[in-house]
């Protein structure tokens, strides 16, 4: 049977999981503002709906 050739990686605790910045996912890039900025957004636009009836 051929070894694989495989990167070796250090072993880690049980259950944790490892994230790698070299994956990219196809969702929208967002900055850390624009995400306070829409919760806000979404947030006052919930108050108004609530008080407007």
């Amino acid at each position: 049977m051929a070894k694989k050739n495989k990167e070796s990686l250090p072993p880690t605790g049980a259950g944790l999981v490892r994230y790698f910045e070299d994956e990219e996912t196809g969702g929208p890039k967002l900055s850390p503002e624009q995400v306070v900025a829409i919760t806000i957004i979404l947030a006052i636009f919930c108050i108004i709906l609530r008080f407007s009836a």
